[in-house]
């Protein structure tokens, strides 16, 4: 199980991207567009499909998480922390149950098109989490 910080931006998520993999001196390990997501995945709303949907940086042992949404984004209130975890999806229903209990769940916990259990949720305190899980 590894934690990673996810920043969320409206829009600036590639600028902030390039910018943090130079200051970082990180490496792009994966960078997905909302227009790449596949054709028979339910509309995204009004969001450009220029925008990036998911992005990872790495830097030594270290990732960063980079995304654009549509949700209002306060400066200093876009970031999230994501659980992310191989093949193990008892222990994401484990965590994603224990962490989500008492906070509001805004995308339970179901199976991906990448392949992975993902939801989203805030918890108790107010903290913003994810809870990924490759298959």
């Amino acid at each position: 199980m590894h934690l990673h910080p996810y920043l969320h931006f409206n829009g600036q998520a590639e600028q902030a991207l390039n910018f943090y993999r130079e200051a970082l001196d990180g490496q792009i390990a994966m960078l997905m567009r909302y227009a790449d997501a596949p054709k028979d995945v339910p509309s995204m709303g009004g969001i450009d499909p220029n925008w990036v949907m998911h992005a990872r940086l790495t830097f030594g042992a270290n990732a960063l998480m980079i995304s654009d949404t549509d949700r209002p984004v306060a400066s200093g209130q876009q970031i999230t922390l994501s659980i992310n975890l191989e093949g193990d999806t008892a222990a994401a229903e484990r965590v994603f149950a224990a962490l989500s209990t008492g906070g509001q769940v805004t995308m339970p916990l179901s199976k991906t098109f990448w392949n992975a259990l993902f939801g989203c949720f805030s918890d108790k305190f107010g903290v913003s989490w994810m809870v990924n899980c490759q298959l």
